[in-house]
């Protein structure tokens, strides 16, 4: 009896432990089902976007098909929305694209060499946008490209990858997203027509908003999560039923896009995020109007040792060394005085062509004088060092001249190890100029909130400024140049139809041709880099010639439509020839604003 028992007891023993090896192995198949199964956040951004990509596609193959304006108009702004909403993606992840679908309605000119220039026609929605709602309709473009547009959507879709998304990218892509917003999305560089541009940030922040939910599990501070929510829903709040021309700028960017980059730097840390390197904006760049916002190591060159005093005070020292000249009598200041933020108040220096552009900022940029023939400092003081009305002598006897000053010799050795070279000698300068970029101003300190000191004027000017004014179209902020945001790489040149003398009667433009002399392209003929206005108070007299001699001159210019609101008629004038409409106290306004960015120091 007690054998039989314990036969069964075995027997009951085995079946119970192969019952729960059993369960183990079907809960851990279900657990491996749940993990082939959970989709990654790269994943359901990807499938968002494939939807949205295809939904675009949809409506502008619609739009193709149409014929009469009403219906282009409604094809138009339903595509227009969807590829608003998925702008954040295809703007980040695919950024050629992305700006070839959102490209001005001007010729677009690739210079790579004098052999490989290339001239295209844009083919983007804001060509869309222009043609459909121009007083006569050009029905075959609109054709053209919505087809064209729309095969280009679908070869987006077909290669889009979204998998090797990680926390940084998503982070880079949400800061990217309430940048492009805060500096071009709300000014109406890209609605110049309709300027649906607050309808459509609220497009872009919704879509922020359900990309967030994806990502909710990632925080680990759930009240992080609530904030970016919040904060959301209140920067959509502040853009509903508004006018273009009165909505307030200066509050958006102060109190919701500074707010969202607070934000954006405490998810930062909240999820661990380590970048695996830095472009244009510094990772943890505290606002936009910051000395530590940029990043000046991509604007220099990579031989560059980087910033440190003892390099700045030998570059200032250089700057200011009348003998690096041939004769003796020049140095870098005699062009770029200090008091005048770095100009010389001439309408143009002996000798040159050009005005004396502010050295004050000038770093954050890719290209250098007013046709963009340089590609970094190092390389544009090489061509001040042979000019010769300039230096007048040769980067051999510019390094001879350092190395037989026993001063400069040891502070050379110091800095960079004994090493004396003309590129050294041009570094230190360019070290020095990239020291000038404060930020500091009173509108620098007051929209960071370090001070309330603007003024209603002020607050209004930079309203315009970034409104109805469109200067923020080509002066964009914060360094209001010509830098595009948010890679901040390429530097926008321009056609004003800038006129020989100060006469709106019998105006002719300037002879200069400006960027055409660099590789005689004839589409580039009178075509200027835009610069920073920063420090503009002090800059006088404007434009590559110096032709106007305030700010009051300039501003009725530009508020005349350009050359061609004054008679000059020029095929491609980037700058629209409508009058901007501007009362005399909107003028005002806009010049109490340009004060407001005079550097403190």
């Amino acid at each position: 009896m007690n054998s039989y028992l314990t036969k069964n007891i075995r027997k009951g023993v085995y079946v119970f432990i192969n019952l729960f090896a059993l369960s183990i192995i079907s809960c851990n198949e279900v657990k491996k089902k749940e993990e082939t199964i959970e989709i990654t956040l790269g994943e359901q951004i990807e499938k968002k976007y494939t939807h949205e990509l295809i939904k675009c596609q949809a409506y502008t193959d619609s739009l193709s098909k149409s014929t009469s304006r009403e219906n282009f108009a409604k094809y138009y702004l339903k595509s227009r929305a969807i590829f608003k909403q998925m702008e954040p993606i295809m703007a980040f992840h695919d950024a050629e694209n992305y700006k070839f679908l959102n490209a001005p309605n001007i010729l677009k000119v690739e210079e790579e060499d004098a052999t490989n220039i290339k001239i295209l026609s844009p083919k983007s929605f804001q060509v869309l946008e222009e043609t459909i709602y121009a007083d006569s309709l050009e029905v075959t473009t609109i054709k053209n490209t919505a087809e064209l547009i729309r095969n280009r959507l679908k070869l987006i879709e077909k290669n889009t990858k979204l998998s090797y998304f990680k926390n940084h990218h998503f982070l880079w892509l949400l800061r990217d997203a309430v940048l492009r917003v805060s500096q071009t999305g709300i000014t109406g560089f890209d609605s110049p027509v309709l300027e649906q541009s607050l309808e459509e940030a609220t497009i872009v922040y919704k879509s922020l908003r359900e990309y967030l939910d994806f990502a909710k599990t990632k925080f680990k501070n759930k009240a992080l999560y609530t904030n970016w929510v919040n904060e959301i829903n209140a920067t959509l709040k502040s853009l509903e039923s508004v006018k273009f021309n009165e909505f307030d700028r200066y509050s958006f960017i102060k109190n919701h896009t500074h707010k969202q980059l607070d934000l954006f730097n405490k998810t930062v840390e909240d999820w661990s995020v380590e970048f695996p390197f830095t472009l244009a904006l510094n990772n943890n760049a505290p606002s936009l109007f910051s000395d530590k916002t940029f990043n000046p190591k991509y604007y220099s060159d990579a031989k560059n040792i980087g910033y440190s005093k003892k390099v700045v005070a030998l570059g200032r020292d250089l700057f200011n060394d009348k003998g690096l000249s041939k004769d003796g009598s020049m140095s870098c200041a005699t062009c770029h005085v200090k008091e005048k933020a770095f100009t010389d108040g001439m309408v143009k220096p002996k000798g040159q062509l050009r005005n004396s552009p502010t050295l004050t900022y000038a770093s954050l940029q890719q290209n250098f004088f007013y046709d963009n023939r340089a590609g970094s400092l190092e390389g544009q003081i090489v061509a001040v060092v042979k000019n010769d009305s300039e230096f007048h002598t040769n980067l051999e006897t510019l390094q001879k001249v350092v190395e037989e000053n026993s001063n400069y010799k040891v502070r050379f050795d110091s800095i960079y190890e004994g090493e004396v070279t003309d590129y050294t000698v041009r570094n230190a300068i360019a070290e020095y100029i990239r020291s000038l970029n404060k930020f500091n101003s009173k509108f620098d300190l007051n929209i960071t909130g370090k001070e309330n000191s603007l003024t209603t004027n002020e607050i209004n000017g930079f309203n315009l400024f970034m409104g109805k004014a469109k200067c923020a179209t080509c002066h964009f902020a914060p360094v209001f140049n010509g830098t595009v945001p948010t890679l901040y790489k390429d530097t926008e040149m321009e056609l004003l139809g800038v006129p020989a003398k100060n006469d709106t009667i019998n105006a002719l433009v300037d002879a200069d041709l400006g960027r055409y002399y660099f590789y005689k392209t004839e589409e580039r003929k009178h075509f200027f880099k835009t610069p920073t206005i920063r420090n503009i108070e002090l800059t006088a007299p404007y434009m590559h010639n110096g032709v106007y001699t305030t700010l009051e001159e300039v501003i009725d210019f530009y508020n005349r439509g350009g050359g061609a609101g004054i008679g000059i008629d020029l095929e491609l004038q980037t700058l629209p020839p409508d009058p901007l409409g501007l009362t005399d106290e909107e003028q005002k306004n806009l010049i109490h604003f340009l004060k407001t960015l005079t550097d403190k120091s």
